[in-house]
């Protein structure tokens, strides 16, 4: 299923056709193609060099540590997730392993390497979707996430598959038009508020 972003400006087709899909269907993944995807990951900027990601994921192969990453989701994402190949999770190191000072743009950094993951998955034909609707603490406990080091996001990887295949309200949100803000309401010059003089 192809869902195309409807655009104000033209940007390239990768990011145009990158989406959150529910319905996945049962295909594998071959391991160099899901290796791939973390290679990307592991390309995207940071600040000092720091790379301050870390993943925690399971295939549906690994029947133990998938189930284990299905617990700490919430039934709603839990639901829907158990379809996909890959259940995984970011991890941010919240202080700079150089300096044991606090890092700010941690999170930052690491939601750029989830940008680029998903990327190149659309690039392969594969979808992410990501979430926040899990359990910090017992994804903790399950995976002996040392301290130090915070969970930000829960993700699923897979192949797409039939949205009919989905529950409501799953199903619905499938297939809903795609939206966005305007630019005008985000990109800003001068003062608050003041719309860039380049989107008028």
């Amino acid at each position: 299923m192809h869902r195309p972003a409807p655009t104000e400006f033209e940007v390239h087709e990768l990011i145009r056709r990158r989406w959150s899909p529910r319905a996945f269907s049962d295909k594998a993944i071959p391991a160099d193609a899901l290796a791939s995807l973390f290679e990307a990951a592991r390309w995207a900027p940071s600040s000092s060099n720091e790379q301050p990601w870390a993943f925690l994921v399971a295939t549906r192969d690994d029947k133990l540590n998938f189930e284990k990453s299905l617990e700490t989701l919430v039934e709603f994402n839990a639901n829907w997730v158990k379809h996909a190949y890959v259940a995984g999770f970011a991890l941010s190191e919240l202080n700079f392993a150089k300096s044991g000072n606090p890092n700010r743009n941690a999170f930052y950094d690491t939601g750029a390497a989830m940008a680029l993951l998903s990327v190149e998955a659309t690039a392969r034909g594969i979808y992410v979707h990501q979430m926040a609707g899990f359990d910090p603490e017992k994804l903790r406990r399950n995976f002996g996430v040392p301290a130090g080091w915070e969970a930000i996001a829960a993700f699923a990887i897979g192949y797409p598959g039939d949205p009919n295949s989905l529950p409501e309200p799953h199903r619905s949100r499938e297939t809903a038009p795609r939206t966005r803000k305007p630019l005008r309401e985000f990109v800003m010059t001068g003062h608050w508020g003041h719309t860039a003089p380049f989107l008028k």
